[in-house]
């Protein structure tokens, strides 16, 4: 046992090291090799048209460095330099495809960091009070684990005995513990910090978390998105205009007496063109994939990063997105007819087969009341009817004459409830009978009255307790006289103004009172969607809930507009009209009723939790489930944008300085006046060409970190980002080469003096 303790505690520190080196590892020969073996013409001819005209070009100053006697007129510099050109402009092809090769390295190494948690660990399988070393591979659904602390949990699973701390930096990357107890769930693959647990586990082999989100970012493609595809094309254009200059340059000094250097042409060619983009612009797309990974969202292609760069319109569920998404009850609320104790018995009654978040805290606050209602035998055994977005009702449904049966799970339950109104010596001693008799007569009022008459006349026809939104059940309960819709609709909208939600309770079509619910609005959700705004984005809140309250927590969030009462037909209408004058929306869902807007919007971000549907309709998948992290997807695809904006920027400047460099070292020899455009008072034709393509090779690396860390996004207005990146990267990207020529130049002047 001991030795199992042992093997799995070491497993999760070899884990750890290695997440932890996930990016040096990515730095192996199979980079090198994939790097080299990228070189391929045909594979550079049909995915980068720049880099297949540079390697091109080394083909021809190699072929000119074994041949170097072939023309007297094209080849006019000694061997050595057009071996020393051919070697610079290899590696400048090599580093490009270097750059893609490690990017790619990095997003394997996602998987290949969470692989190693899928490999066999031993593990205690309790079997008659007993723990049973066993491999995990054995294990099944229902089979019960104990996990000590430092051990790696074997697989996805229940806690049922137990608090501990549990780490999940390899799954959702954050640093910090999460605390676990009873009836909490555990990811396979993560590592008990503290204590020991229990767990029951709930996934067979091969269909846990873990191996869901290893699939998903397997069978996540790749395909260019349009904007590379539009600037693969703008750099095909260059380089043939290039070339064709070239070539035109070629002829017409040959006409005109010049000596033209074949190696010198191909120089300024390589120089000319925008090889810096060229050679970053598949790491850059490559990248954003990768660092959306590290938000746990997993994005089946490149499409909605791009689109998320230029999203103008967020639509934004209120619940789960905006506020936390558990609702809890806070308040009964009576109509002038009843009391509050009556509201919190129907409450409980139309809340007891509720398994929900919202349901449970409407049972725990009418348990913490002692609010039980009569006939529970009855109540627990009731058929449920279950809440959809159609109905916006749930509750319960039963015959109050019927005589039902317990089962052990239930009559336990009814036990559990007794201790709440009477002693737990009186609750565990009684039988079921007495039990019924123990509750009922803790309950009394109006409701207690009303439920015992119907069972006492022998009401055969079904009973149904309701809870839903406001003007549903006014709706159910409009042929009942009795009802004052006013009253109800004035209390509803006082608990709306304080931004809560209000629920009204009904028996059949006799509504009784409220139950108020609180949701909090997200930590920090006011900053974060002042910074979307900042950048040009429009919010909007799509809820349910009624008019007033969906204003009130809309204006609290600081949303730009609210939709309030909506359906789930409703998200579609609105993307598509946002669509049609021209805006690019981002949308969360988890719903089959959200796949259509999913599908639709430009970012469609489904929550791993939701249904296949969902999942299937959207573009990116968040395996965290947390809605919010659209407002990461959106500032990602921001900084994608500007990253590959900056770099081309950068690239189509700095340019002009190489076109100084070279042009004059070409003809200064025939025409003393080109001198004049040697500026950079460079120190001979060779060093000139020579420290102009070794800049031009070396910047690709250089900038490599730049293309895979992305530059850092700062919240702003379009206009501002433009004239900041001219500033920075056009200007920058203009005057580095000048300072970086000359220092190659001199350096080289000094060891070929």
């Amino acid at each position: 046992m001991n030795t199992s303790k042992l093997n799995n505690k070491n497993e999760s520190k070899n884990y750890n090291h290695n997440h932890k080196s996930s990016i040096v590892t990515a730095i192996n020969s199979k980079v090198m090799l994939d790097s080299v073996a990228k070189l391929d013409p045909r594979y550079l001819a049909k995915n980068n048209p720049v880099i297949f005209t540079v390697e091109l070009g080394f083909l021809v100053v190699l072929f000119i460095a074994i041949f170097p006697n072939i023309s007297e007129t094209f080849v006019t510099q000694n061997q050595v330099f057009y071996i020393e050109a051919a070697i610079i402009l290899i590696l400048t092809a090599w580093f490009a495809t270097f750059s893609e090769s490690l990017s790619e390295a990095q997003a394997r190494a996602r998987v290949d960091s969470l692989k190693q948690l899928e490999k066999e660990v031993t593990s205690r399988r309790i079997e008659h009070g007993k723990e049973v070393v066993v491999e995990s591979s054995h294990l099944k659904p229902g089979d019960e684990v104990k996990v000590y602390a430092g051990e790696l949990i074997p697989r996805d699973g229940l806690v049922i005995s137990g608090k501990t701390f549990i780490d999940e930096s390899m799954m959702t990357g954050e640093s910090n513990p999460v605390f676990k107890e009873k009836d909490d769930h555990v990811i396979g693959g993560t590592i008990v910090t503290t204590d020991n647990i229990i767990v029951e586990i709930t996934a067979e082999a091969g269909k846990s978390y873990l191996d869901e989100m290893v699939g998903l970012i397997q069978n996540a493609t790749r395909p260019k998105t349009q904007n590379e595809i539009a600037l693969t094309i703008l750099l095909a254009g260059l380089s043939i205009i290039f070339i064709t200059a070239i070539g035109t340059l070629l002829f017409s000094a040959y006409f005109l007496g010049y000596n033209t250097d074949i190696a010198t042409l191909v120089a300024l060619l390589v120089a000319l063109m925008p090889t810096t983009i060229g050679g970053l612009l598949p790491p850059i797309g490559v990248a954003g994939i990768t660092r959306l990974g590290k938000y746990n969202i997993i994005a089946k292609s490149g499409k909605g990063i791009e689109a998320a760069g230029d999203c103008d319109i967020l639509i934004l569920d209120k619940t789960g997105t905006i506020t936390e998404g558990s609702r809890s009850a806070i308040e009964f609320v009576p109509m002038e007819r009843y009391t509050e104790e009556d509201v919190g018995r129907v409450a409980y009654a139309a809340s007891i087969q509720d398994n929900t978040h919202e349901g449970k805290s409407i049972v725990d606050l009418s348990e913490e009341r002692k609010y039980l209602p009569p006939m529970l035998e009855k109540l627990i055994s009731a058929k449920p009817i279950e809440f959809t977005a159609e109905t916006r009702v749930s509750g319960i449904e039963f015959i109050p004459n019927k005589i039902v049966r317990l089962d052990k799970e239930d009559e336990e339950e009814l036990r559990n409830l007794a201790k709440t109104v009477t002693s737990q010596q009186e609750a565990e001693s009684s039988t079921l009978e007495n039990l019924e008799d123990v509750i009922d007569r803790s309950s009394h009022g109006k409701i207690h009255d009303m439920l015992l008459e119907m069972e006492k006349n022998s009401l055969a026809n079904p009973v149904r307790i309701l809870k839903g939104s406001v003007d549903v059940i006014l709706e159910l309960a409009k042929s009942n006289p009795n009802v004052n819709a006013a009253e109800l609709k004035w209390k509803a909208q006082e608990v709306s103004k304080k931004g809560e939600t209000p629920l009204a309770i009904a028996i059949n079509d006799e509504i009784i009172g409220l139950v108020v619910l609180k949701d909090n609005l997200k930590e920090n959700i006011r900053e974060k969607l002042a910074e979307v705004h900042a950048a040009g984005i429009t919010t909007i809140m799509i809820t349910g809930d009624n008019q007033v309250t969906a204003q009130v927590i809309g204006q609290e969030a600081n949303v730009n507009q609210v939709m309030a009462e909506a359906k789930p037909t409703d998200k579609l209408q609105r993307v598509l009209e946002e669509q049609q004058k021209g805006h690019i929306i981002g949308m969360v869902g988890d719903g089959t009723n959200d796949a259509p807007a999913l599908a639709k919007a430009d970012i469609g971000l489904a929550m791993n939790s939701g249904t296949a549907a969902a999942k299937e309709a959207a573009n990116m998948v968040d395996l965290d489930s947390d809605p919010s992290k659209i407002l990461k997807v959106v500032k990602l695809g921001k900084q994608l944008l500007m990253t590959r904006g900056a770099i081309t920027t950068f690239s189509i400047a700095n340019d002009a300085a190489k076109y100084f460099a070279i042009l004059p070292s070409m003809y200064a020899a025939d025409n003393p006046k080109l001198a004049a455009l040697n500026i950079m008072q460079l120190h001979n034709p060779e060093t000139a060409i020579l420290s102009t393509l070794i800049f031009n090779a070396i910047i690709i690396p250089a900038l490599i970190p730049l293309s895979l860390k992305g530059i850092k996004f700062k919240a702003e207005q379009t206009q501002q980002l433009f004239v900041r990146n001219i500033l920075i990267y056009g200007l920058g990207g203009a005057a580095l080469p000048f300072v970086g020529i000359k220092a190659i130049d001199m350096l080289l002047s000094t060891f070929m003096r």
